[in-house]
């Protein structure tokens, strides 16, 4: 068998395995949540017997092991169940309420990633290219700079600058600093649109009305993962450059940007595609915190709900399409990384 065919197919069974495990994972973490949902939702003054009724009716008064079998069968069938929020009147399947939900989220991961990926390949190269000059420490310090602060940080600081565009001026801070600067900050600050602060989007949302919505929250995303894809493509692009194939380019005369597109960046492709494939898993994985500062109707805000309302059925869809997410992205990344290995491609 071809090499790489083997060792991608040992790499499908590897992933299809670490699934199986989180779902174990996933089942076990839900079972240990405090709180009862029957309780919840019967209030304090239910009594024992209508409780047990309840528990019943939702099928949580099984022993676990039956249970999480029961989850993982209709799972393998493409059922998630119906949400026990629902049953206390429409009954709604846990797809039918993730669905909206999850074409939010990856509305927001692909517009992201349209931005940041570009981005982050463009400055790593330009990076390379011009290594140790002022724009090599410009680009290193601002990107090292925005992923040193957490998501939430980032977030709030740019619904603050939207907030404060049309009123920097009157505030107690402005009129402390000398007029020029105060004018200055002013001015930079009436640059920047003015998107909304709070994302507002529904299944009626326009296309273009969605994008303009989703900008603060995008931008939050991008400022928070080009540093990890720019950094990276830096390195491995600077480390091509020391290759004697790289001399004999030279000694024939190409320009220093053909010598990166043409022959530097194709061989550089395996670990900028892993920690590409790692920031985009994190798009779909770790919007949580963003969703919920920017009351984006996403996944992760479905997710935070459903925990706080012990609505277990939706908790364990939206952790299993984290896990399945994260794991095919990564998966990707490795068969990628594999095709363009030139040792298994070209074996002795």
């Amino acid at each position: 068998m071809n090499p790489v065919v083997r060792t991608v197919l040992q790499r499908l069974g590897l992933g299809l395995i670490t699934l199986f495990i989180v779902t174990i994972i996933i089942f076990s973490a839900i079972a240990m949540l405090p709180g009862d949902f029957a309780k919840a939702m019967l209030g304090q003054s239910a009594t024992p017997e209508t409780v047990a009724a309840f528990q019943r009716e939702i099928g949580i008064d099984r022993p676990p092991v039956e249970r999480y079998f029961a989850w993982v069968g209709q799972i393998v069938q493409g059922d998630f169940g119906s949400s026990f929020a629902s049953r206390t009147g429409y009954r709604r399947t846990v797809a039918e309420i993730i669905a909206p939900r999850l074409y939010n989220t990856m509305f927001l991961a692909v517009m992201t990633a349209l931005i940041a990926v570009p981005l982050a390949l463009g400055l790593g190269i330009l990076a390379a290219l011009y290594r140790n000059s002022w724009f090599d420490r410009v680009v290193n310090t601002v990107t090292l700079t925005t992923i040193s602060f957490p998501e939430f940080f980032v977030a709030y600081m740019l619904a603050y600058l939207i907030i404060s565009r049309d009123t920097f001026i009157g505030t107690e801070f402005a009129q402390s600093l000398p007029e020029w600067l105060a004018a200055s900050i002013n001015w930079v600050l009436n640059l920047v649109p003015k998107f909304p602060t709070l994302a507002n989007i529904s299944d009626q949302t326009p296309f273009w009305e969605h994008v303009w919505r989703a900008a603060l929250p995008s931008i939050t995303l991008t400022l928070v993962i080009v540093a990890h894809m720019m950094r990276m493509t830096r390195t491995a692009i600077i480390n091509m450059l020391a290759s004697p194939y790289i001399d004999m380019a030279r000694l024939k005369g190409m320009s220093p940007m053909t010598i990166v597109l043409r022959h530097a960046l194709p061989n550089a492709w395996a670990p900028i595609v892993t920690v590409i494939a790692f920031n985009l898993a994190y798009l779909i994985v770790g919007v949580v915190v963003v969703e919920v500062v920017f009351v984006y109707p996403g996944i992760g805000q479905l997710m935070v709900d459903a925990v706080k309302s012990r609505d277990v059925p939706v908790v364990q869809a939206c952790a299993l399409i984290f896990a399945a997410t994260y794991i095919l992205l990564n998966l990707t990344a490795d068969i990628i990384s594999i095709a363009t290995n030139p040792r298994l491609l070209h074996p002795r």
